[in-house]
């Protein structure tokens, strides 16, 4: 990681995000209100590690109830989201570029890929799952003009240290990385890696321990 996230730490932060996942489970299933014990079971947490972390956004539960369902939604999006929503700059629209647009478009209106860059040519103004396409050399105007500072690198790992020059130059603070390399970036810019291969390779060394297991 490159910075940390003010007075609260990344592990509440990413909670906080999985627990406004779960939340929103629940109230599509039509629940009204949940206790900490239940968010907690959801979550693979402590009911009191669900307590400790919700008391950073200042909301409180009723004992006999637990939490109003709706209004803790309310209170993690306050506390998480930017006001008026916040674009997203996709660099790399190759396979995994795609995919990440595919996933992205219409699923969280106020966090949304807003514009994405690629050195091919012959994916320069195009539109891709409602997002346009331009050219790596449009990259710092278009990221001042929609006010873009929050980007996704998904590029071969040899131009993964170059893409994330150009988006500190540009004013991107905050960095999602699927490239397997260590960025090296300016005090101030938060990065996020995402190494697919380390994680399935972790999943697998797991599943073969549960299948030795008597």
């Amino acid at each position: 990681m490159a910075s940390k996230t003010g007075a609260i730490s990344e592990r509440v932060v990413a909670r906080l995000s999985q627990y406004r996942r779960l939340l929103n489970v629940l109230a599509a299933e039509g629940a009204t209100h949940v206790l900490s014990r239940e968010l907690a079971s959801l979550a693979g947490r402590t009911a009191a590690q669900v307590r400790r972390d919700l008391m950073a956004l200042g909301y409180a539960g009723s004992s006999a109830r637990g939490y109003e369902v709706a209004g803790l939604l309310a209170s993690i999006r306050a506390f998480l989201d930017q006001p008026g929503g916040q674009g997203v700059a996709l660099v790399g629209v190759g396979n995994l570029g795609k995919a990440l647009l595919t996933h992205f478009t219409g699923r969280r209106p106020n966090l949304a890929i807003a514009a994405a860059f690629d050195t091919d040519p012959s994916k320069a103004n195009r539109t891709i799952n409602q997002c346009r396409v331009w050219a790596m050399g449009h990259l710092k105007d278009v990221l001042k003009a929609k006010k873009i500072r929050v980007a996704i690198i998904a590029v071969p790992p040899e131009a993964a240290q170059a893409v994330a020059d150009a988006l500190a130059a540009a004013g991107v603070r905050g960095i999602l990385n699927f490239a397997p390399v260590r960025l090296r970036v300016p005090e101030g810019v938060y990065v996020e890696d995402l190494d697919m291969t380390v994680s399935l390779e972790k999943v697998a060394y797991f599943a073969r321990r549960g299948a030795d297991a008597p």
